[in-house]
């Protein structure tokens, strides 16, 4: 699936028309149909319901007339308002005509005395007042009808968007429709993924409205959004010839006094996630509590300082690196003079991918030049605070531009990118984009980012492609965290938790 940004949507529908020859009236009736029977599947009973459809005067007013004809002619009880008066072109004017002729309920809401109590009498409103063409501030009468409809209505559906959500940024113009579900057609809009609108938007439902996939799905369009498909496609097959050495060996640089359930938490989810074999390379101080924790993952103890690694122990490690497929460094580790020297030196011999977590992004954020003579394959996994840290960017703006940030930091250090938060957003170091959409805040718990790093080390060395499996990965660890909410509810998602239910997901995912 696809994420498109306002003019590339419109570039889709002119090639629908120009290249497949299908007349947007066409396009039109079909959104509208899509969006109908949505209700029919949402309401059994909703021929016993009340809906109002509230229309602008450009073509989502017109998708929200086709609608109202539609249920019209199903026997469902419908009033339609009209938000920005009657003045329509084109395609929304023959729907228009029709519905007039047809004498159903017309009302214009800025006429209604008391919009809010109407509002208050149906079971259903449905937003069909701006597309995805809106931009700047609302303004009256839409602005208050919008407001109205926010305070008052019992269920609300978005025709495409919900009105009032930039289509491109997430921003908010000055007010938005909070709808219960959204129902776009032929692609996701980016700006339903970005912050503060992706909270407006409800469920999210993509629809097709007959534009070929082949016009829609192409690559010169908007930004990947990771789905069952795309983990199937890549996840690694095993075969019945086949040994342990086959699926990944694993190295895992982590932990320090106190912060053993880093390292424990990171090793185990890369286990359930299908790593042959996983060695956790750890201060000799926590060695012991960790060897009575685990039971399958192999433990290399290593000299400690003050209860960090210390650099004495870099021989080991390289040695032990060699030997491996891929390489975890930073959960729990801490951040000193002499884990700075060891992320060094492993960035410079490694000849394997190696995914820079949590201390160890933080050590390159205080020394950049730890990866100046890097040759390997990386993959950075920050949040939010840790991109500040590593770009030197206002937390604030990098929210504001989550897209952009992870596109500049990843092509300018040849590095796949997990900038992580809701719909996390991985960036390929070529700047192709994924944008995850599992999970949920539950997620937000101690560890649940030792989880996720797990996964990407166990799925990264037996995937061709770097960046699809850490967007696997996201994908996986987000519908993990879904199954938890479900199980114990959200509040009491936690990281444990989360590596129960890894193989769920992935008996659902791999076994449709």
């Amino acid at each position: 699936m696809k994420a498109c940004f306002s003019h590339q949507m419109r570039e889709i529908d002119k090639r629908a028309a120009e290249e497949a020859g299908i007349p947007s009236i066409i396009l039109m009736e079909n959104a509208a149909i899509a969006c109908v029977l949505e209700l029919f599947s949402d309401f059994s009973d909703l021929k016993e319901r009340r809906v109002s459809i509230f229309c602008g005067k450009g073509n989502n007013g017109g998708d929200g007339l086709a609608i109202a004809r539609q249920l019209i002619n199903r026997g469902v009880n419908v009033t339609v308002y009209l938000v920005c008066g009657n003045d329509y072109k084109g395609d929304a004017l023959v729907n228009y005509e029709i519905i007039k002729n047809m004498g159903a309920d017309i009302r214009d809401a800025a006429e209604c005395e008391n919009i809010g109590c109407e509002i208050r009498s149906y079971d259903i409103v449905i937003d069909a007042i701006f597309g995805t063409g809106i931009h700047g501030e609302i303004s009256d009468p839409a602005a208050k009808v919008i407001d109205e409809i926010n305070k008052n209505a019992r269920y609300v559906m978005s025709v495409d968007i919900p009105s009032g959500l930039n289509a491109d940024t997430g921003e908010i113009c000055g007010v938005c429709i909070r709808a219960d579900k959204t129902v776009t057609f032929a692609a996701y809009k980016v700006g339903m993924f970005m912050y503060p609108g992706a909270d407006c938007t409800g469920k999210i439902t993509v629809s097709d409205i007959s534009i070929p996939r082949t016009i829609a799905d192409g690559d010169r369009y908007g930004i990947n959004v990771t789905d069952k498909e795309l983990v199937r496609k890549i996840f690694p097959k095993r075969k019945n010839n086949s040994q342990k050495g086959d699926y990944g060996k694993l190295l895992i640089i982590a932990g320090s006094a106190g912060m053993s359930g880093a390292a424990y938490l990171c090793a185990q989810a890369a286990l359930v996630s299908g790593s042959g074999l996983v060695t956790l390379a750890v201060p000799d101080c926590i060695n012991t509590a960790l060897e009575s924790k685990t039971t399958e993952v192999m433990t290399l103890p290593l000299e400690s300082q003050e209860g960090h690694l210390s650099q004495k122990s870099v021989g080991k490690i390289l040695e032990k690196a060699e030997k491996c497929d891929a390489v975890l460094i930073g959960p729990g580790l801490g951040v000193s003079g002499d884990v700075m020297q060891i992320i060094e030196q492993v960035l410079n011999y490694s000849s394997v991918p190696v995914i820079i977590d949590a201390d160890a992004i933080n050590s390159i954020s205080k020394n950049p030049n730890l990866i100046k003579n890097c040759a390997c394959d990386l993959v950075f996994t920050p949040h939010a605070v840790e991109m500040s840290r590593l770009t030197g960017l206002d937390l604030s703006y990098i929210e504001s531009n989550r897209l952009d940030v992870s596109s500049e930091f990843a092509q300018e250090n040849g590095a796949a990118v997990i900038l992580k938060g809701h719909h996390t957003i991985v960036t390929a170091a070529d700047g192709v984009q994924y944008i995850n959409n599992t999970g949920n805040p539950g997620l937000a718990s101690g560890g649940s980012g030792d989880v996720l790093a797990g996964i990407v080390a166990s799925l990264v060395p037996r995937c061709a492609d770097t960046a699809k499996a850490a967007a696997a990965a996201v994908y996986i660890h987000g519908m993990a965290g879904d199954i938890a909410a479900q199980k114990y509810g959200m509040e009491s998602v936690c990281a444990t938790k989360l590596l129960e239910c890894i193989p769920e997901a992935l008996k659902e995912i791999l076994n449709p």
